[in-house]
């Protein structure tokens, strides 16, 4: 089948209302079996497509139609590929980047909004969009006064729907409480999965940093924090289970690095783990080529691979294969396995982010603390 770009190049005779016709008639990105076009029009010198694909050029120049101010860019994408990305238009010298004009689709996150490219067999899962059936569960704010950091720091709980004193929950402590809610619904998420009956009802601490990229690699000031304090402060004002294998620690990226570190600091303590897209850089030959930034997670992960210990019992791992730490996530299940934790693995089309962080949420949270559903069915 030719492409419809390629159908209305062949055409000739082009002028504004044939391209005017042309976009109203479609929808963008163009999702044309594994090709997909994105389209921008307007007066430019140039125009390029901006994504975080790694290990894909990460400038791909768009091509002008004749005749006309309509640039487009046709690329392949496997099936089931979700990616973020911005246009780069060049004026007069000037580059600035926007998002895609005729693409609703939008992700967010702590720094901005990207259009979303969703490759044909992406679907948003409906376990994450809200369900006027499922009950809700509720967020608490709190404040934690002389913490490890000396000072205060706040405290989301969430309590599922049904609470009850009288009865005892799984604990699931949560790094970027908030963004996790803000970017990648945990709220929806728990409140749905938990009604479904595929996750356990469960109580979860959602912790707020100040600067997380000094307090998560390996700062035992933090593992302090979340042992110390955070820990026993949920054990006496909520009734979760005082066993290791009903606490997991859960957290991406960086929040990956922050929960492991925790749980090697702490052996025993978190019988489970939950880890996305961990930014385990290591050298085992070399030095570190990531920036000053992970210098200290260098020093951790390569400390951890010298004498991992026994951190956790059960651990969960996603990452996308579209991440530059593909090849790092992908390493730690051997890995981990070889030390004898129990160890499940999901990859997806797809990048650093907090909706793939979100598209994981069901199999990881069924996993770990799986529902009733899942002790009928298997």
């Amino acid at each position: 089948m030719i492409p419809a770009i390629q159908q209305l190049e062949r055409r000739g005779g082009l002028d504004s209302r044939v391209v005017e016709m042309f976009i109203r008639s479609h929808t963008f990105p163009l999702i044309e079996g594994a090709r997909v076009t994105f389209v921008w029009r307007g007066q430019a010198d140039a125009v390029h497509l901006r994504h975080w694909v790694f290990g894909l050029a990460s400038a791909q120049p768009f091509h002008r139609l004749a005749h006309t101010d309509l640039w487009h860019l046709t690329i392949d994408l496997p099936r089931g590929s979700r990616f973020e990305y911005k246009f780069d238009v060049v004026r007069n010298g000037h580059s600035q980047w926007i998002r895609d004009p005729l693409n609703p689709n939008i992700a967010h996150d702590p720094f901005g909004a990207n259009s979303v490219c969703q490759a044909e067999g992406y679907e948003v899962p409906n376990w994450c969009l809200p369900d006027a059936d499922a009950r809700q569960g509720t967020l608490h704010e709190l404040m934690l006064n002389n913490t490890a950091f000396g000072g205060p720091r706040p405290l989301t709980v969430y309590l599922p729907a049904r609470y009850r004193e009288t009865r005892r929950y799984p604990l699931l402590i949560v790094h970027d409480g908030g963004d996790y809610l803000r970017y990648a619904r945990l709220k929806t998420v728990l409140d749905n999965l938990i009604h479904r009956l595929e996750v356990a009802p469960m109580i979860v601490a959602l912790t707020h940093p100040k600067n997380r990229m000094d307090e998560y690699p390996n700062d035992p000031h933090h593992a302090q924090y979340i042992v110390e304090q955070v820990l026993p402060f949920m054990e006496r004002n909520y009734p979760v289970f005082g066993t290791p294998s009903q606490r997991c620690l859960m957290g991406a990226s960086f929040g990956g690095v922050a929960s492991l570190s925790t749980a090697w600091r702490y052996p025993g303590v978190f019988g489970k783990l939950l880890l996305q897209s961990g930014s385990f850089a290591f050298t085992d030959i070399g030095e570190n080529k990531r920036g000053p930034a992970f210098d200290r997670v260098v020093e951790f992960v390569n400390a951890f691979r010298e004498n991992p210990g026994r951190p956790a019992e059960k651990v969960y791992i996603s990452c996308g294969t579209y991440e530059s730490l593909i090849y790092e996530n992908r390493s730690m299940v051997p890995f981990l396995q070889s030390h004898g934790l129990e160890v499940r693995y999901d990859e997806a089309r797809d990048g650093h982010n907090w909706e793939n962080w979100r598209d994981r949420q069901q199999s990881a949270l069924s996993w770990l603390f799986p529902g009733p559903l899942w002790f009928v069915y298997e």
